[in-house]
Formats: C-alpha cells, structure tokens, sequence
C-alpha cells in the first residue's frame, strides 16, 4: 500500500528542467514527468518563467520543491556555474514562488539527488558518512552523515594537480577531450581518492548522465570506497525536490 502524501519536485539543469508529482512513502513519480529544455540563456526570468510552466501543467497544489544548479542558502542563489551569472544572488522565492501552487522549498540540485538516494535508494538504511557524486556537465557531490545532509557541499571543485576537479574529472570531459572511457576513468579515480584522503567515507553512489554506461568506466575506477551506482538516476532531482518540499511543509 502506498503513501498518499504527495509533492511536486522541479529538477533545474543546465540543459533541461523537469518536473512530476512525487509519492513520497515511495518515492516513485506519480503519472508521467514534464520536461522542457533550459532557456538560453538561462536568465532568473526566462529560467523562472519555465519552472511555471512546469508546476502549472500539473493539477496539483500541494508543497513544490524546486532544485537549483549551484549553492543554495536561505532561498538566495550563491553560484551558478552551468546557467547565466544574473542568477547570483538571485532569490529564487522571489522569482518564482509566486507563480508555484503551494508552499515552496528550494535546494541545491545534487542534494536534491542524495536525499533521494538516502531516502529510497541505494544509501537507505546505511549509517557512516556517504558521498553522493553526480558526473555530468559538472561534478555535482551530496555529504551525508547517519542519514542527515550537510547542505551545499561543493565538492567537485575542490583544487586537485592545481586545477579544479571538475575541468579535467566532470563526465563531459570525456567528450571534450575524445578520451577513452579507461583514461576517462583514471581522472574520474584520482578525484574520488582525493575525496577519500580528506573525508573517509563508507559509500560513494555515483550518478550522473555518464552513468547510463556503468559498464565502461566503473570497472576501471580504483578506490579504497566502496562503490554503488545510483538507483533513482535521472528521477533523483526531482524525488529529492519534492522530498525537501514534504519536510519544509511539515516543519
């Protein structure tokens, strides 16, 4: 039998922004998701305008939670590495609060992924410290401790060989440069060790648009860490959105 508590989540990516009604004693999308490409550029207004348009195709008027490509504190966005730079220091209540069907909560997109993971993925149940990595356009990370999020951890830009991680490691890399999934793998090896050195955790859950191909790069990663794929892959933002939206409304 399943919840039937619901929320809407709103995964904004570089590239597109999705959205779907959420049943959170599952976390499994309720009817199908809609997606509309990311504006170019992506300004607050034209981006802001396209997350309405999401919530607003659903008959829906419950909590929405909506995720962000870059630091997140207090509503306000700090970064914003993948959209246009207007977005610093950008509310995102402001913008687009007014145009969402409940009460809203608003988060980084990769912690939007690792909660999700915690909750109904591959970290459920698990204790100790768990790195949640997303490679993709950028390298997206989630730091969770005994289950509790420790929000905006930026982890993919931490300075590796003198050189931010995500340049050399981020999945789009690969194509970038045209390497091979095993040299591929290498970097992405040598940015994971350097996560272990500074932070020991027990799990990584690796996720991203490079892990629809597991079976290419994973083999060739060398870490101390355990390793496991995420289970949620592209639904992970949007779960974890709506899942934030949930515990903000019941606070």
């Amino acid at each position: 039998m399943t919840s039937a508590r619901t929320a809407l989540g709103v995964d904004v990516g570089g590239t597109g922004i999705k959205g779907a009604v959420v049943d959170l004693g599952t976390g499994a999308l309720v009817g199908d998701r809609h997606r509309i490409p990311t504006p170019q550029p992506a300004t607050p207004e034209a981006v802001g305008q396209t997350i309405a348009e999401i919530a607003q195709s659903f008959s829906f008027t419950g909590p929405v939670g909506v995720d962000f490509p870059g630091v997140v504190l207090d509503g306000v966005v700090q970064t914003a590495a993948n959209v246009d730079d207007s977005w610093i220091g950008t509310s995102l209540p402001e913008t687009v609060g007014h145009f969402l069907p409940g009460p809203s909560a608003y988060l980084n997109d990769a912690d939007a992924a690792g909660l999700a993971e915690v909750t109904y993925g591959a970290g459920r149940g698990k204790r100790g410290t768990i790195i949640v990595v997303t490679f993709g356009t950028g390298i997206g990370t989630a730091l969770i401790h005994d289950g509790h999020l420790v929000p905006n951890a930026e982890l993919g830009h931490i300075e590796i060989d003198g050189a931010d991680a995500e340049i050399a490691a981020a999945g789009i890399a690969r194509e970038r440069e045209d390497l091979s999934w095993e040299d591929w793998a290498a970097r992405a090896s040598r940015y994971l060790q350097a996560l272990e050195a500074l932070l020991w955790p027990g799990l990584f859950i690796l996720g991203g648009g490079i892990s629809k191909k597991p079976e290419k790069w994973v083999p060739h990663l060398k870490t101390r860490t355990p390793l496991v794929m995420a289970e949620l892959k592209n639904h992970a933002g949007i779960v974890g959105a709506a899942l934030a939206a949930d515990e903000a409304a019941r606070a």
